[in-house]
């Protein structure tokens, strides 16, 4: 059976796994579906995004699946198997997961993207107290990037985790402005966006 990665293009956390699938090589079919449609919650009752099915196996939360994916299949570990590389990898794998997750897309790019009054304009009462924390966090991950990928010097299942929140973070005004003025993280951004698992993952 074919791997059906479920939701929409848009989610970060779906196009991570996705990514994660076209590094492996690992056929798969994407099934656009919103977060808690009855499709999602016959898998994940919260209606949480992406929910997986294969070869008999339903399976939710992103890091779940991106680790089935690179466990379960040929292909370059996206996570190396000695301990102690492994283990930086898995740090930032988890915190982009929550934290930098938390301040960039949910309380920043969502913000803008959804949270409207009646007249149409963007509610900034969020993103304007994401714009005082995010500097600390951009100094974070320029930090984390500068040996050429995150936590790394080589690319991992952590960029597959970031990239797409900073491609979402970069679509708004500051994010756009901070990105541009970051010329560690834009350059570290500009290589990855080179690669084939993030043009083939562009959201519909």
């Amino acid at each position: 059976m074919t791997m059906e990665i479920i939701g929409i293009s848009r989610s970060n956390f779906v196009r991570t796994v996705r990514m994660v699938a076209e590094e492996k090589g690992v056929p798969y079919t994407h099934i656009s579906a919103m977060p808690h449609s009855d499709e999602v919650k016959a898998i994940n009752p919260q209606g949480q995004i992406p929910v997986m099915r294969h070869d008999g196996l339903v399976l939710a939360e992103s890091q779940a699946i991106a680790r089935y994916i690179d466990t379960a299949f040929d292909g370059p570990a996206l996570i190396p198997t000695d301990p102690k590389e492994a283990a930086p990898i898995n740090q930032w794998i988890s915190a982009t997961a929550s934290g930098v997750d938390q301040l960039i897309m949910r309380n920043y790019v969502v913000e803008y993207a959804f949270h409207k009054d009646e007249d149409g304009n963007v509610v900034r009462t969020k993103i304007d107290r994401a714009l005082k924390r995010l500097p600390r966090m951009i100094s974070m991950l320029e930090d984390a990037v500068a040996p050429g990928y995150l936590g790394s010097a080589s690319f991992s299942m952590a960029d597959c985790f970031l990239v797409p929140m900073l491609n979402g973070f970069q679509i708004f005004p500051e994010g756009k402005e901070m990105l541009e003025n970051s010329s560690v993280l834009k350059g570290y951004f500009d290589r990855v966006a080179e690669r084939a698992s993030f043009v083939a993952t562009m959201p519909e």
